[in-house]
Formats: C-alpha cells, sequence, structure tokens
C-alpha cells in the first residue's frame, strides 16, 4: 500500500478550514486526501502546531525545514519528497500514489443527492454516469 504523508504548516486545527479566513486550497485538499485515503492509500497528516514531534523525528522533514522557510506543505510518497511549499493538484497526487486520477472508487454521495428509484423522492435521474 502507498502511503502519503502530509506534514502542514502551523494551522487551526487538523485541517485548516476552522478559522476566518480560509485558504481556499484547504478544504479542496482535504477533499483529495479523502479521495486517495477511499482509494486505498494510506493517508497521514501531521500539523506543526499540533504534532512537532512528527516533524522532529523524522530527518527528511528536517532536513527539508532547515533548507529554507517555504518548505511547508511537504508531502511524502513512501518516504520522498514529492512535493513542497504548495498544496498539490488531485492529478498530482493521482500520480505520484498510482491511482486514477478519475476514480471515484467508495465515493458516495450526499443523501439529498443519491439516486433513488422513489418518484416522490425526487431522486432517479441525477445519479451519476
Amino acid at each position: 500500500m502507498t502511503r502519503l504523508e502530509v506534514f502542514d504548516p502551523p494551522l487551526c486545527c487538523s485541517t485548516g478550514v476552522c478559522g476566518p479566513e480560509v485558504d481556499p486550497e484547504l478544504p479542496r485538499f482535504a477533499g483529495d486526501l479523502a479521495w486517495l485515503s477511499r482509494s486505498g492509500v494510506e493517508v497521514v497528516r501531521f500539523n506543526l502546531a499540533q504534532q512537532p514531534e512528527a516533524f522532529a523525528r523524522n530527518p527528511i522533514v528536517l532536513e527539508a525545514m532547515k533548507e529554507g522557510d517555504d518548505a511547508l506543505p511537504l508531502l511524502l510518497v513512501d518516504g520522498r519528497i514529492s512535493c513542497r511549499g504548495r498544496y498539490p493538484s488531485r492529478e498530482e497526487l493521482a500520480a505520484w500514489t498510482g491511482v486514477d486520477p478519475c476514480s471515484r472508487a467508495g465515493e458516495e454521495l450526499l443523501p439529498s443527492l443519491s439516486p433513488s428509484s422513489d418518484p416522490a423522492s425526487g431522486g432517479g435521474s441525477r445519479g451519476r454516469t
């Protein structure tokens, strides 16, 4: 199983989406990580503000952080640096982890969008193809 480790800069919470001014990249990236996890990738995320020990015990992360202030976020795929200083796209994540970027494996629709054969529920024709 492929392992993706994300070392985030200091964030207010585990996803960084709870502050007054949310970086629009953070919710997108959180969704991409959930998608990777459903696709069979082991995803582990560390926040410098909440888990500094994870940064301190990883020599690859320590070295990257010594090289400059722009190292975070830092992504490791199977222990190797794949990306630094930015949140990558779903396509990049897919390429690094061997997941089909068009895969919707395990993706569930919200209950209000789920296809249904019951005409009274308003569903039936809104399913994905």
